[in-house]
């Protein structure tokens, strides 16, 4: 069992609550919602994301002989109830946003319908995928957002904070409207387009540049891209300009050519002159080295001509935001509404619906969260993707949600589609959700 499946994967409060509703026969239906409390600063809105990996999760949960025998010798677990979950599996239907759909805080991401024990089990993982991928889809569409019409690909692999951290930020970002990812096992898992370059180590390991240019270019003749700023920038644009002809005679054509560091703007320019000059005028510059949509936008605004960009760091640990205050929280037990009324972590209570109004031209007005059992006008977002533990349909394929994002975020108002903007979205509360909590609270009291 890999460690993306593997039960244990969890806090252990989650299986202390299990062995004491196991103690107590507490077995009822139990409604929990994933939902995210207060968008960060830097975020007017964010993208769903990883539902695909959370329904492979609850497709797959159960305990492994050698989980259980762990269990049982860690002293904590009474073993009746360890012998209890060898059956374990998870049986409950899931409602869901799709992926790549805009939302907002306090509108359910994900919401699971299941015997208490089943549904509380599942939290910690659950919200670990969809934190994560939500995290870095909404900080990949700020950068789309900033560079619209460019290709942008995810570099960030080595500075993600794990292996399953760089693989899931890989598609995260393809979702998000990326033009392809540097890490190779995103392309064989999940079909996302590949780009690559070289490092500077290849042409550190020549004697000279010019070497260095000629061997990669005829070793990838159908994709060459070379990295320029080794040395001196300017030089080595001039002396692959002296190479080109050579190569060409080979059918060689270079595609492109990096520029990682210094001031990106100016270099740019100076080599789209010499490129221009040399006759390389088709050859693309892509750049790299510490961007996020606010150095996207400062080299726009310098006026940069920059054909695509890398982005790393800053992409796949979300630098200026790295956490969502994305919660699980239990909304019914037993057939009866249940409310956290903590101050400042109040939920709110029972099955609810998101209800997204929009006006003629299709763009987005307000949403509206209501009780399932009100409906209200506009259309229902939360979907219904799972039932007794099997998936309804199929996975949909990542391109299919590339272009639901890309129709989200046509569909919003024109100054939430500024990454800067503060502009607030509006979600209202529908009054018999409202009171619904009236009630809860005054019988609290």
């Amino acid at each position: 069992m890999t460690t993306a499946t593997n039960v244990l994967l969890t806090d252990l409060y989650q299986l202390t609550m299990l062995q004491t509703y196991y103690a107590e026969c507490m077995q009822e239906i139990a409604v929990f919602d994933l939902f995210v409390r207060r968008l960060p600063q830097a975020r007017n809105f964010l993208i769903a994301a990883g539902l695909d990996q959370a329904l492979d999760y609850l497709e797959n949960l159960s305990f492994a002989p050698d989980e259980l025998d762990w269990l049982a010798g860690c002293g904590i677990f009474d073993k009746q109830f360890i012998k209890s979950l060898a059956e374990f599996r998870f049986s409950g239907t899931v409602h869901a946003l799709p992926e790549g759909t805009i939302f907002f805080a306090d509108e359910p991401i994900l919401r699971i319908t299941a015997p208490l024990p089943q549904a509380q089990l599942v939290e910690s993982r659950l919200i670990n995928l969809i934190h994560y991928q939500t995290l870095i889809a909404s900080k990949a569409v700020r950068c789309v957002l900033a560079a619209p019409d460019k290709l942008l690909v995810d570099f960030g692999m080595r500075r993600a904070h794990g292996s399953e951290a760089a693989l899931l930020a890989a598609r995260a970002a393809y979702l998000a409207g990326f033009g392809g990812t540097a890490t190779v096992l995103a392309g064989m898992q999940f079909g996302i387009p590949l780009f690559g370059t070289m490092a500077h180590s290849l042409i550190q390991a020549h004697d000279s540049e010019e070497d260095a240019f000629k061997n990669f270019a005829v070793a990838q003749p159908r994709d060459a891209v070379i990295l320029l700023d080794t040395y001196d920038t300017e030089i080595a644009a001039r002396k692959l300009i002296k190479l080109a002809p050579n190569l060409q005679a080979r059918g060689i054509v270079i595609k492109g050519v990096r520029i990682d560091s210094g001031d990106l703007a100016e270099l740019a320019r100076r080599v789209r002159r010499i490129l221009d000059k040399g006759g390389l005028s088709q050859t693309a510059i892509f750049g790299s080295g510490d961007l996020d949509e606010y150095r996207l936008q400062e080299l726009f605004t310098d006026g940069a001509p920059i054909d695509g960009f890398g982005i790393g760091t800053r992409l796949d640990v979300s630098t200026d935001s790295p956490i969502l205050e994305l919660v699980y929280k239990l909304q019914e037990y037993a057939g009866k509404p249940r409310r956290k009324s903590s101050v400042g972590k109040e939920t709110w209570p029972g099955r609810k619906q998101i209800y997204r109004q929009t006006a003629d031209d299709g763009t987005l007005t307000a949403d509206w969260l209501s009780l399932e059992d009100h409906p209200m006008t506009g259309h229902p977002l939360l979907q219904e993707v799972m039932s007794n533990g099997k998936r309804i349909s199929t996975p949909e394929p990542l391109e299919a949600i590339r272009a639901r994002v890309r129709a989200q975020i046509a569909a919003l108002p024109i100054p939430l589609r500024d990454y800067r903007s503060l502009s607030k979205y509006p979600v209202y509360i529908a009054p018999e959700l409202r009171e619904l909590v009236a009630k809860l609270d005054c019988a609290l009291h």
